[in-house]
């Protein structure tokens, strides 16, 4: 819950459970164009494009912009647009939210 805090937590904890079994898989293995659950729009967990979920995922291995842009081959403005679209879709403030929203890091 941590960083998402209970109200979006239990938001997208119930429209996670409204996906089928193979929804729920492509939403974790990230195999979608978008990630995006039902009825997330009004919970303030709009949808990710698939390079903003990349993005989203640097952050959460605790990148810097640089850092990210670097990885992705891309510029530092558009790692800053990519961001700002993230914590705009996900109604949240700061990179540590996007970090814990992501989780612990893929092996």
């Amino acid at each position: 819950m941590g960083a998402l805090g209970t109200a979006k937590f239990d938001a997208a904890f119930e429209a996670g459970k409204r996906l089928s079994r193979d929804e729920a898989v492509r939403l974790a293995l990230g195999a979608s164009e978008h990630v995006e659950l039902p009825g997330a729009a009004g919970a303030g967990a709009g949808p990710l494009a698939k390079r903003e979920l990349e993005v989203a995922r640097l952050i959460a291995e605790g990148m810097t912009n640089k850092q990210i842009a670097a990885r992705l081959f891309i510029s530092d403005r558009t790692v800053a647009t990519h961001v700002g679209h993230i914590l705009n879709k996900l109604g949240f403030n700061s990179r540590a939210e996007v970090a814990g929203w992501i989780g612990p890091p893929r092996p």
